[in-house]
This record gives structure tokens, C-alpha cells and sequence, in this order.
């Protein structure tokens, strides 16, 4: 066993190396996301009276516990486990799913693990190193959290830092089996997130029926586990004993797989071609590679738009008479009454979350040149815009599918009969602008410098957090303005539709693409 781990050390710090900015990154906004909320919760339940009542609410509205969870305590620091930990839960999950892919399967998938393997590296140590990278940096996030909230009570910050951390660690051992299972990078990530969608659903299924989080479901799903550690409230340490169990069996399972196959093998093997007829054209060959990715987001934003569209007059009656939450709902979806600011900040988050689709579709041209699956295409009579352009079609039209469905499923939710639906739909589909933005400025990056093409996702999620976390720190117009989604009209609920902002960003999306396409004609192919 000992020479199975042999180079593992050697493997970390490369793997922690190669992460130097993408890791403080996630690491940053995990933490950001929790420690942002005690000032801004502070200051619209500022008195024990708003608090109890805010209980009162979340007692008797299913929808609002389905997305966030049951409240558990009225103290600001339980609030803040309330408020984030859910969500800080799912970020550090799909954190730590993208460093145990990147540097397992991704590894095998380019041919640099087997250039590695030829030398004195341990059968077992790719592994270890990524599952110690991810350790690394979810202990980095547990402690900022525990370090930021100690005021509010140690105990208290302690559990929520670790139950953030341990979340992720759980997620990660799911990535290290996802990654023995499947034989592409892309599919392990999928089916690992996936997984997690999973887990938020069960969650929230169980939520949803149960005011004191005691369903089942809640308990199948880690995320309830998250829940149930009642940081702030009567703290339960022996669910971290579930978190235990939990990644030894997983961690177990990833080493049984990683020592029974071969390098580059996996035990779900592909299915292979064949491209001919419908799917002989590099347009038709983007669909086939993509489809499944924009199935699941459909429907993944059609049940969200649901969902959020039922909340709608829970989220006014949680409201009440608090001027602060009023305040905050206002700035981020505008002053025409609570309900369509609501609407209108649920369809902002939606947009905000499609960017990350719509990155996610564009950088799939990098993964196909990097995984060297682009070059024999290039090589037959497929030019470089055609090939890209199959591509960018699914991830520019695919954002489009999403947001009409997103609005479908509020409208639908809400319950206004058509002309709701007609609003909802295009309060989704005016945040289309934002989102091309996005994506093409991913195409450029991929176009003009593919190694630096993965800095979209920060440029995704600096527009997530500021979009989400924004209007609640009170953070000054100009800060704000930095991402795309401030400058769209906030509807439904506008009184006049200002088309310039919307025209002005379609203009700057499609410069942004053009530039994009033309860089890559003249470049190489990466290595």
C-alpha cells in the first residue's frame, strides 16, 4: 500500500499549484456568502419581536422552507446557518467536485497521468492527492467561516464551519467514485453534480412537508445532515459522525475502483458512434455531445421557476411590514410592489445562474481542443467557425431554451393565468442580453487565450455574487453596475420597457463573439 501512495506529496503540490487562483476563489466566495449575512440579517431583524415572527412565517410556509430550510433558533448567528448554510453547502460540493475530477479523470483524459505514471507514482496517489487538495480547501473555507462568526458564539461557528467543510468533503468522495466509474471528465462531473441537484431536492422535498426538518427525505439527503447540525441552536455534533461514516465508505469505494481498472479505463464505457446521417455535421455533433447537459438544465429551470413562482406570496407575506427587506427586495427587482419585485428578482437569479450554462456550453470547445478530439475533425473538410459554431449554437440557443422555460415555470407557478405566464417569460428572456455577454466574452478568451479561457467562471460568478449578495451589503450603484444583469430593466412590473441597455448589450455580446471566432482562425490548436 505504501508504494500505491508513492509521489503523493509531489502530486499535491502540483495539484495545489496548478489551483493557486481558482481555489482562493471558491474558497473566498464560500466563505463570503455566510460571513455577508450576519450584518445584512442584523439589520432587516434587528429585534427579537421581527425574529419570532420571521419563525412564525417559515413555520407555516412549505415553499420558503423548500429553499431554505427550517429556521431553528432566532438568534442572528442561527439566521446565518438558516440563510446560507444550505447554500454554502452546494457551493463547496461543486467545489470539491472540480478539483477531484481535475486532477483525476481530467488527468487521465488529456494523457498527462500516464506521462506521470511511467515515473515513481503510486497506483493509489493521483487520488489521495486530489482528495488532500479538496480537504485543503474546504478546511480553508471551515475555518474562514468559524474564524468570521466566533463573535456571534464559538460553538455555534465551529459546527457551521464544519459542517460546510464536511458537505464538501462528502461531495468529493462522491466526485472520486464518479470519476472511476465514468470515462470523460465531462461525465463525471455531471454525474456528480447531478448527485448534488439530487441531494437539494431531497432536501427540499422533505422541508417542504416537515416545519421541524424531520422527513425522511431530509435525512437521506447530506444537506439536511447540514441542516441538522443546528449550528447556533443546540448544536448536534453527533451528525458529524453520519459525515464520518459517510466519506470513509466512499473513500473506500474510490480506492476498490482505482485499483481494479486500468489508466484512461473506466467501468462505464462509452457508447460509441456512429456519425453518419443526421449526426454526420459538426452542428449535429455538438448536439449529440451536448444534449444531455441541456436536458438536464431545462428541467432543472423549468422545476425552479416552478418553485419559485409558488413562492411569490409567501415572499410577500414574509415581507410583512419589515421596510429593510422591502428595501432590499426593491433594489434588486425594482419598485413596482413586492410581488413583482419579487418576480423579478427570482428571474435576475435565474439569469444570473443560465451564465454559469452558458460557460459551461462555450468551454466545452475548450475541452474537446484540449482532449485533442478537435484536431482530426480540423483535419477533414471542417473549418474552425463551422466546427466552433455548432458549439456556440447550443450554448447561445440553449440559453435562450432555459429562460423561456424559467419563465414558463413562474408565470405557471405564480398562478396569473396567461398574461403571468406573458410576463414571466419575458422578464427571464430580458436577462438573455447579460447572459450572451457572458458566454461571448468565454468565446474570446477561449479564441484569444485558451489557457486563461477558464477565468468565465470567475467572471460568472463575480456576477452571481453581486447580483445575490449585492443589494444586501448595501454595496454603492457603480460596484454593482461591474455586471451585466444591473444594467437590464427590472421586470415584470416596469412601467416602459428601456430597450437601449438591452440593445446596447446584444451589440456588445455579438462584438465580443466576433472576436472571439476571429482569434481562433488565427491561432493554434493547443497542445
Amino acid at each position: 500500500m505504501r508504494n500505491q501512495l508513492a509521489g503523493t506529496g509531489t502530486l499535491l503540490r502540483l495539484a495545489l499549484r496548478r489551483d493557486r487562483v481558482m481555489m482562493p476563489v471558491w474558497i473566498t466566495v464560500v466563505a463570503l456568502l455566510v460571513l455577508s449575512l450576519p450584518a445584512s440579517l442584523e439589520s432587516v431583524y434587528g429585534t427579537a419581536a421581527e425574529r419570532g415572527r420571521l419563525l412564525g412565517t417559515m413555520n407555516t410556509n412549505g415553499s420558503l422552507r423548500a429553499l431554505y430550510g427550517p429556521v431553528f433558533g432566532d438568534s442572528i448567528g442561527a439566521l446565518t446557518a438558516w440563510r446560507g448554510g444550505v447554500f454554502a453547502g452546494v457551493l463547496a460540493g461543486i467545489m470539491s467536485l472540480v478539483i477531484v475530477v481535475r486532477h483525476t479523470r481530467e488527468e487521465e483524459e488529456t494523457g498527462r497521468q500516464e506521462l506521470l505514471s511511467a515515473a515513481m507514482v503510486g497506483r493509489r496517489a493521483p487520488l489521495t492527492a486530489a482528495l488532500l487538495a479538496a480537504l485543503t480547501a474546504n478546511g480553508l473555507a471551515a475555518l474562514l467561516v468559524t474564524a468570521g462568526l466566533a463573535g456571534r458564539g464559538a460553538g455555534g461557528a465551529s459546527a457551521l464551519g464544519l459542517g460546510i467543510g464536511a458537505t464538501g468533503m462528502l461531495f468529493a468522495a462522491l466526485a472520486a467514485i464518479a470519476a472511476q466509474l465514468t470515462e470523460s471528465a465531462r461525465l463525471a462531473k455531471g454525474l456528480a453534480g447531478a448527485l448534488i441537484g439530487a441531494a437539494f431536492v431531497l432536501r427540499a422535498a422533505g422541508d417542504a412537508g416537515s416545519a421541524g426538518g424531520s422527513s425522511a427525505l431530509t435525512w437521506v439527503s447530506p444537506l439536511g445532515w447540514l441542516e441538522h447540525v443546528r449550528a447556533f441552536a443546540a448544536e448536534r455534533w453527533w451528525v458529524f459522525a453520519l459525515f464520518a461514516a459517510a466519506v470513509a465508505v466512499q473513500v473506500a469505494a474510490a480506492y476498490a475502483l482505482a485499483g481494479r481498472r486500468d489508466i484512461g479505463m473506466s467501468f462505464l464505457p462509452a457508447r460509441p458512434g456512429p456519425a453518419e446521417g443526421r449526426l454526420a455535421g459538426p452542428g449535429a455533433l455538438a448536439w449529440r455531445l451536448q444534449r444531455g447537459s441541456l436536458i438536464g438544465w431545462s428541467l432543472a429551470f423549468l422545476a425552479a421557476g416552478v418553485v419559485f413562482g409558488g413562492m411569490t406570496d409567501g415572499a410577500t407575506q414574509l415581507v410583512g411590514d419589515n421596510e429593510r427587506t422591502r428595501e432590499i427586495i426593491e433594489r434588486m427587482g425594482g419598485q413596482s410592489g413586492i410581488a413583482d419585485a419579487f418576480l423579478a428578482t427570482m428571474a435576475g437569479m435565474l439569469g444570473m445562474i443560465a451564465a454559469l450554462f452558458i460557460v459551461s456550453s462555450v468551454l466545452r470547445l475548450s475541452g474537446e481542443e484540449s482532449g485533442q478530439r478537435a484536431e482530426p475533425l480540423l483535419a477533414n473538410a471542417v473549418g474552425r467557425l463551422r466546427w466552433a459554431g455548432g458549439h456556440l449554437a447550443v450554448a447561445f440557443g440553449g440559453s435562450a431554451l432555459i429562460l423561456l422555460l424559467a419563465g414558463l415555470g413562474l408565470g405557471i407557478g405564480h398562478g396569473q393565468g396567461l398574461h403571468g405566464v406573458a410576463a414571466a417569460v419575458g422578464a427571464t428572456l430580458a436577462q438573455l442580453p447579460a447572459v450572451w455577454v457572458i458566454g461571448a466574452l468565454a468565446a474570446l478568451l477561449h479564441g484569444a487565450a485558451p489557457r486563461y479561457a477558464v477565468t468565465a467562471w470567475a467572471v460568472a460568478g463575480g456576477a452571481l455574487t453581486l447580483g445575490w449578495i449585492g443589494p444586501a451589503l448595501n454595496l454603492p450603484q457603480a460596484v454593482l453596475n461591474l455586471s451585466p444583469f444591473a444594467h437590464l430593466p427590472k421586470l415584470p412590473g416596469a412601467e416602459a420597457l428601456a430597450w437601449a441597455p438591452l440593445l446596447v448589450l446584444t451589440a456588445l455580446a455579438a462584438a465580443l463573439l466576433a472576436a472571439g471566432l476571429t482569434a481562433l482562425r488565427r491561432r493554434d490548436l493547443a497542445a
